[in-house]
């Protein structure tokens, strides 16, 4: 793959619950390498967008490709194992497992230069192979999600509210590895994030989501340093803030 190539895309998606859409008519596309934030305050549709994009969830309208593959209801494990993952925002561990089991249940042949390789950008886990999940502090818990996603070595991969229930400190020291695992092995990576000023300053482009709509779409940079119309998009009229 070329770092240009799109790996992921959503065309005029709506998305949504019974007959309630949550995500209207969102266009989206993520390329190798590239990381993507997705903003917005409570209930404008972020997390409805990620299952969405995973097939967790069926669309109403639009359609979604996902490393060359339509996504389709039900198929989500056929995503997953071609390389698309998803950290949800309840970080999908078992509480009575161990680090090590997880690591097992994530991949039935641990590749040990894998593994090695992920412990090193996660050291704190080195110690803790045989602690339960759940006498992990909320960081560790965070740091065993990501870790045993990047053990399958993914082509794209989606964290839901990385920061929830961590302190500000944490999520700064985690964020920027996140840009580096990006960059270094190619993977297109979305995050859905309520840290803006730390989400921008780890991304490439960013989307701000009010009321299920793409309100606003920039280069991560340039909003970071006019964070004027990140709150309008927020606060503001629910149309395209320019």
């Amino acid at each position: 793959m070329t770092m240009t190539e799109v790996v992921l895309a959503a065309r005029g998606v709506t998305a949504g619950y019974g007959l309630a859409p949550a995500v209207r008519n969102l266009t989206l596309e993520l390329r190798v390498g590239e990381v993507v934030t997705l903003l917005g305050p409570n209930g404008a549709g972020k997390t409805t967008t990620l299952l969405a994009l995973m097939g967790l969830l069926p669309t109403m309208s639009g359609e979604v490709t996902s490393l060359g593959r339509a996504v389709k209801p039900g198929r989500t494990a056929k995503l997953a194992r071609a390389g698309a993952i998803l950290v949800p925002d309840d970080r999908g561990i078992f509480p009575d497992l161990t680090v090590a089991d997880h690591f097992r249940l994530a991949a039935a042949r641990v590749d040990r230069s894998r593994l090695e390789s992920v412990l090193d950008r996660f050291p704190a886990l080195r110690e803790l192979t045989m602690r339960r999940a759940g006498l992990l502090s909320g960081g560790e818990q965070q740091m065993l999600a990501i870790a045993k996603a990047l053990l399958v070595r993914p082509k794209i991969l989606m964290v839901d509210e990385m920061s929830l229930g961590l302190a500000p400190i944490i999520v700064q020291s985690m964020l920027p590895g996140i840009r580096d695992l990006a960059k270094e092995e190619g993977i297109g990576v979305i995050i859905v994030e309520q840290h803006v000023a730390i989400a921008l300053s780890v991304s490439d482009r960013a989307l701000v989501l009010n009321q299920g709509s793409v309100v606003l779409e920039d280069d991560a940079q340039a909003l970071l340093a006019d964070p004027g119309r990140v709150e309008a998009a927020y606060f503001g009229s629910h149309e395209e803030v320019a």
